[in-house]
């Protein structure tokens, strides 16, 4: 299965996706959480050539949080689209696995205080993923900010020693775009989003997976 991700989108109706079996988008679909945006990704959704589509949402996206979110989750249905929120999904014998969640940030959508409510929601991920896909990253891989910072989440790396998984995409920090290994986990930060600084905007990632037996 070949596999085409990316994430914070932002409703850049013109960013032109690869060819692949599913595109994964790992969080901010839009730029402002409003329905109207919705709608129009979910447009763009079913111009994409994959044939399926799995989503989940990120800070940006208040409409998966607020009264909106059963509508929105409506939106995204349907097409062979999938919107996933502490969710397991099996496509074609491959196994994702995605979830919203991040450490405090501002006062965003998908918030939770770093310990026990990030933990409690990591050890909702189910053994032998294939692909986990959240927004935040883990701690010490692609979390770094444009002054140096680390904001990953500690627990959700711990999740992925325990877990391995072969895959993990996540975006959010859009000035650390890159590809790592951490144990049995390759990790992406798969980020589309803006010019921060002196670093480039991130492109489409592009790879393959085997069923697990």
């Amino acid at each position: 299965m070949k596999i085409c991700a990316i994430a914070d989108f932002h409703s850049n109706l013109s960013l032109k996706t690869l060819p692949a079996d599913v595109l994964v988008i790992a969080g901010d679909l839009t730029y402002n959480g409003s329905m109207l945006e919705l709608g129009n990704v979910r447009h763009w959704l079913k111009e994409q050539p994959q044939k399926y589509k799995i989503v989940i949402a990120g800070n940006h996206d208040f409409c998966f949080e607020n009264h909106h979110k059963e509508e929105a989750k409506s939106i995204l249905s349907g097409d062979n689209i999938f919107y996933l929120q502490d969710e397991l999904l099996v496509l074609e014998g491959i196994r994702f696995y995605g979830a919203p969640w991040q450490p405090w940030f501002y006062d965003w959508a998908f918030n939770l205080q770093r310990g026990q409510p990030l933990k409690e929601k990591w050890d909702l991920i189910p053994n032998n993923v294939d692909v986990l896909i959240t927004h935040g990253p883990p701690y010490g891989y692609g979390d770094k900010t444009i002054r140096g910072e680390r904001v990953g989440c500690e627990d959700l790396l711990e999740a992925i020693k325990k877990k391995e998984p072969k895959y993990h995409l996540f975006g959010h920090i859009h000035e650390d775009y890159g590809d790592w290994v951490f144990n049995k986990t390759r990790l992406i930060n798969c980020n589309v989003g803006y010019k921060v600084g002196a670093h480039p905007t991130g492109y489409p990632v592009l790879f393959d997976i085997e069923e697990t037996k």
